[in-house]
């Protein structure tokens, strides 16, 4: 099981992890319902490097993003979902505030990940490959947006 942190135990962590010549991928994302996609997703980015760490949206967050009715299952159950996961190896909850190019710089430059790995329907990949880049890492897709699996069609097929 993957280790949640709090946001201000990463800096210390990523540290750690490079004096260990670890390479770290971070993934950012809602992660609600972990469906299929998603498992397959956190398989395919943890391939690209020693350590995966996985950000998650706040609650608040995932309503701006996906609307009122989301997220289905609240922040901490997104944690301990996406920790149960073989891939994961550390958890942690995104600041309140994480939406702008800054919120995203401040986070890169924290962890200083070797990948960013997202999917190919990721918002802003020019910023984000931009970013990363400027910290010495690459942005790297790892899977391709499946439309016929998402935890919006899902949420549709429960009704």
């Amino acid at each position: 099981m993957a280790i949640i942190l709090t946001f201000s135990k990463l800096h210390s962590l990523s540290n750690q992890l490079h004096n260990q010549n670890k390479s770290i991928v971070l993934v950012t994302g809602v992660f609600d319902l972990l469906h299929q996609a998603h498992r397959d997703f956190l398989f395919r980015a943890k391939k690209t490097g020693d350590v995966l760490m996985v950000g998650l949206e706040r609650d608040e967050r995932v309503r701006i993003l996906k609307g009122p009715n989301r997220p289905h299952d609240p922040l901490d159950v997104r944690l301990q979902k996406v920790a149960t996961h073989q891939a994961v190896d550390y958890v942690f909850a995104l600041p309140q505030a994480f939406h702008t190019s800054t919120d995203y710089e401040n986070l890169i430059a924290l962890i200083l990940p070797a990948v960013y790995a997202v999917s190919s329907h990721s918002p802003h990949l020019d910023k984000k490959l931009q970013i990363t880049q400027r910290y010495g890492g690459r942005l790297q897709i790892v899977k391709q947006h499946d439309k016929q699996i998402s935890t919006t069609q899902l949420l549709k097929q429960e009704k």
